[in-house]
């Protein structure tokens, strides 16, 4: 990078003759523009720019610095970004104090990128009109959860309740119609009604089997940027409510009569198989099993959902990475997994286990 650029007199904080919108967003113009149109979220815009952190006033990226400016759609940045350069016109150049939680987020060190508020100044140079942005439907049915619904196809036969599990596709579009996340390329979900968000509980209960509908989803629901984001859902089909395999009775602690490996991680085995041939750290497993925290709440089960389940070894918990290479094909063991193996320490809100976890696993095959 050529010669840093020093940072503005007021990096620290915004002036009193800051605007500030409701997100916190506060901004003042330093040159007015000579265009007389705004951008929208789903514009491409051409800018000259300078970054620097409030903290301390160093700059992190400047596209003055290359001598180079640099074109990107508004709903490929940070959200100070897709907001403060609705406000801009042509030729204007402005100074943006952007909170870190529409930024990048607290300062974290060695994450190599900016924490924490930053400052901007931008030069809207230029800009590319969108698509217009996603608008909800007249007509479309509002939901508990703040979104909203158009069922497209309703399907055959009845919904699915709370204790069903349901097989589905679902795409998430940005304001500007494109993908940015689709199960028609990774497969489709099948989850229990009630481990699934409410949003999505909520639209697929107004199907059957076959049914389509787009969900209409306020960005902040998911931590997202956008002011709205659309999900097109497809019901494929709804399986019967499967009793949840019966909680372990020692499921409270680790029994006398289990194994315990030097990690730590105990087991015992429930059903032998053919013997033969046990995986490596490498290998692609297909299991079915079941969790449960120690207090004998189960907190996710392939058996519920009716489906086996395939992963890398490498890319699971250390003590399912570990357990898994002691079995055979048909082998059922129960592990008694420390936290140090597993998720770590229970917090609260986390959404995920913690502490000491069991898991009754069968080995169904491997490669």
């Amino acid at each position: 990078m050529s010669q840093p650029i020093p940072a503005p007199e007021d990096v620290a904080k915004a002036p009193a003759d800051a605007d500030v919108t409701s997100s916190g967003l506060a901004s003042k113009v330093i040159t007015p523009g000579t265009g007389t149109v705004t951008p929208t979220a789903t514009a491409t815009v051409t800018v000259h720019y300078t970054g620097w952190t409030s903290s301390d006033g160093t700059m992190f990226d400047s596209s003055v610095s290359r001598g180079q400016p640099t074109s990107f759609p508004l709903t490929r940045v940070i959200a100070g970004w897709t907001e403060g350069l609705q406000l801009m016109v042509e030729g204007e150049t402005r100074r943006f104090w952007i909170p870190e939680d529409l930024a990048y987020g607290p300062e974290v060190p060695g994450s190599g990128r900016p924490g924490g508020q930053l400052v901007f100044d931008v030069e809207l140079l230029s800009f590319e009109k969108g698509p217009e942005p996603i608008q909800v439907p007249a007509g479309a049915t509002p939901t508990s959860s703040g979104v909203a619904v158009v069922v497209n196809k309703a399907g055959d036969g009845e919904s699915p309740s709370h204790d069903h599990t349901v097989r589905f596709h679902f795409t998430f579009r940005d304001p500007s119609g494109a993908s940015i996340q689709s199960s028609r390329q990774s497969g489709p979900e099948t989850a229990p009604m009630g481990k699934l968000p409410p949003f999505f509980a909520e639209v697929l209960s107004m199907l059957s089997s076959g049914g389509t509908a787009d969900a209409y989803i306020p960005g902040k629901m998911l931590g997202a940027s956008h002011d709205l984001l659309k999900c097109e859902l497809e019901l494929l089909e709804i399986k019967e409510p499967i009793a949840a395999p019966p909680t372990p009775e020692d499921v409270a602690g680790v029994p006398s009569d289990a194994h315990t490996t030097s990690s730590g991680l105990a087991y015992k085995v429930l059903t032998s198989g053919s013997g033969g041939a046990k995986p490596s750290a490498a290998s692609t497993v297909t299991v079915h099993y079941s969790g449960w925290e120690t207090n004998g709440v189960m907190f996710d089960s392939s058996v519920v959902r009716g489906e086996t389940t395939s992963f890398g070894l490498n890319q699971v918990i250390a003590g399912w990475t570990e357990g898994l290479q002691l079995m055979s094909k048909g082998d059922a063991f129960r592990f008694w997994i420390p936290e140090g193996l597993a998720y770590g320490p229970k917090q609260e809100g986390s959404g995920r286990p913690g502490g000491l976890l069991v898991f009754d696993v069968e080995l169904v095959d491997f490669s």
